[in-house]
């Protein structure tokens, strides 16, 4: 994200220079409505291209913030400017509400939810009297400042790319702190964002208020550019249009707004002339192009226009600027010795499945315990009701003394376990520095004010030199400002690991760290697990590799169907004959 920031400058100066050419008024006059666009867009690229929540009802939080000012500078004869914070607050506790209702669902779900309420709202604003109903309100002032007319032409102009620049450089600013890390782990799935601590559903409904917000800025200009506001251009069909920009220009790209907003206003206006001169006769024919284009841009440019453009422009890396921060607050950690970790008759049923029935073992201060057993055994399960993924059917699981039966994945976190994953969860297009301090978002405060303003980079300083010592803890030191996507399956190993440990945890749980290892990085994964052994951390590892297990645990829980066989160490599992018969079978 911080490679974009060059755009800032180009827009702003952009800006001005059109300002102060002396270019057609038309085209101000369609940089305006391209303008007001990529406003209720760069929404959008927040929710559905960095949060992966897809909406269908952008347009009707336009509506919101422009009814809203013209009603009241209408009827009520309120400012304009104060308008535009009761329009945004209006908007933001519009969104609370659908937000808290609707995105707890997933899949199609979502964007049918989204549908639904985008047409509620819709035909409210067309059917009120107090709304003028389908005539809309006519009489909106434009803005003004201290007697300066700024409702029209260049100067409305400036207004509106001026608050499209301030919108991107927060939303660049956002993306680059603790907040928007988090952010951008949603669009992964929610369980490895809950395991770092991230409560999923409070962002969600974060990211869907501010998207809301910005849209309502959007309609609040809108109003007062036209003097008048109906609810034709607040439908689902302009909702639809705008996610079409979004994903034409680039969803997961900030600049892909602009880039989308622009090239669809301007095909629109072309179609709207060539089309029927070409056809001989008129229609909404640009719609059916639109349409096309969309199934092309899906198949073949999934990742928008702006993606083209980011490949071709240098990449600088973040520069390391967090030498001297102040290091992070550790918890304190349990003697060597201390039980850390007791399960006591853990059981989970799948309506009559018994997945796990009766597992018993503890996890000690300094050890490291190994959960084996064949395919199916149930140690995935039972890590994962230990993680609070799964919720346990009887039986309780207790950490440093205290119950945490039941506890959701982030409150787990919270009291000191990290996790890794069978399969390797990460965000791709994230350099591995920045997939790592995720692993610390409990050890930050700031929020999404702070991250916009620029008042976070202390914390964010070090939390990243936090992330920086974990990945040189584990030997990758090297790959700070790699994408994540480029790495290896070892290294992405080590990654997982080094951002469990940026959580400070007290107890490590690895699921099968060493699968898809070559010879030279299960070794290299050894040494590092000797390494945080040596240095007092709990581990419990659910691994198939049996040398690695044997070498490197204190004790072993051995499972079979669901049920613990046998618990011992290395030496007293390898001579066990039940063992080698749960691995091998035995001969009848």
């Amino acid at each position: 994200m911080r490679q974009q920031t060059w755009g800032i400058w180009a827009l702003g100066g952009t800006i001005a220079l059109l300002a102060l050419l002396p270019v057609p008024e038309f085209w101000i006059t369609q940089l305006n409505y391209i303008g007001l666009s990529a406003m209720a867009v760069l929404g959008l690229v927040l929710l559905t291209g960095i949060g992966g929540l897809t909406s269908f009802g952008q347009a009707a939080f336009v509506g919101i913030g422009a009814y809203t000012t013209a009603w009241l500078t209408v009827h009520a004869g309120l400012s304009p400017w104060l308008t535009l914070f009761i329009g945004v607050g209006l908007t933001a506790v519009s969104a609370v509400i659908l937000g808290w209702l609707t995105l707890r669902m997933s899949g199609h779900y979502l964007p049918l939810a989204t549908l639904a309420w985008g047409l509620s709202l819709y035909y409210t604003m067309g059917n009120l009297d107090a709304l003028g109903k389908y005539d809309g309100l006519l009489g909106v002032p434009g803005l003004s400042l201290l007697g300066w007319q700024l409702g029209q032409g260049r100067v409305f102009f400036v207004l509106t790319w001026g608050m499209v620049l301030l919108s991107a450089a927060g939303l660049l600013r956002l993306l680059d702190s603790r907040v928007g890390r988090a952010m951008r782990a949603l669009k992964n799935g929610s369980q490895m964002a809950e395991s770092m601590g991230i409560d999923t559903l409070r962002f969600k409904i974060g990211i869907f208020v501010l998207s809301a917000m910005l849209a309502s800025v959007s309609g609040w200009l809108y109003a007062h550019f036209q003097r008048a506001v109906n609810p034709s251009p607040f439908s689902v069909h302009v909702g639809i249009e705008y996610l079409f920009m979004a994903v034409l220009g680039g969803a997961g790209h900030v600049w892909g707004a602009v880039v989308g907003a622009t090239v669809t206003k301007l095909l629109a206006d072309q179609l709207q002339v060539l089309l029927p001169r070409l056809l001989g006769s008129s229609g909404s024919f640009e719609i059916i192009v639109f349409g096309v284009l969309l199934v092309l841009t899906l198949k073949y440019a999934p990742e928008g226009i702006w993606a083209f453009v980011d490949r071709l422009l240098p990449k600088t890396p973040r520069p390391v600027d967090w030498q001297h921060a102040a290091a992070l607050a550790q918890r304190p950690k349990p003697g060597v010795g201390e039980v850390v970790l007791q399960a006591r008759d853990l059981r989970k049923t799948f309506g009559g499945l018994v997945a796990v029935n009766a597992i018993n073992f503890e996890v000690r201060a300094g050890q490291i315990v190994g959960l084996i057993g064949p395919n199916g055994a149930g140690k995935s399960t039972t890590f994962n009701l230990i993680t609070g993924v799964l919720p346990l059917s009887s039986g309780q699981v207790s950490f440093c003394g205290e119950d945490i039966t039941n506890l959701p994945s982030r409150e787990i976190a919270k009291c000191g376990i990290s996790r890794t994953f069978q399969h390797v969860k990460m965000i791709a297009d994230m350099t591995v520095l920045e997939n790592v301090a995720l692993g610390a978002h409990l050890r930050g405060q700031r929020g999404t004010a702070s991250a916009m303003l620029r008042l976070d980079r202390h914390e964010e300083q070090s939390l990243l030199r936090e992330a920086e010592l974990q990945l040189r803890r584990v030997g990758m030191g090297d790959y700070l400002h790699e994408l994540a996507g480029n790495l290896a399956m070892g290294p992405q190993r080590l990654l997982e690991i080094a951002r469990a440990l940026c959580g400070d945890p007290v107890l490590l749980l690895l699921d099968e760290p060493a699968a898809g290892l070559r010879h030279k990085e299960k070794q290299a994964l050894i040494g590092v697990l000797r390494q945080l052994k040596a240095q007092g951390l709990s581990i419990l590892l659910v691994e198939h590799d049996m040398d690695l297990v044997m070498d490197i645990s204190d004790r072993i829980v051995v499972m079979e169907f669901g049920t613990r066989l046998i618990e011992g160490t290395p030496e007293e599992i390898q001579a066990s004959p039940a063992v080698r018969a749960a691995y091998l079978g035995t001969e009848h």
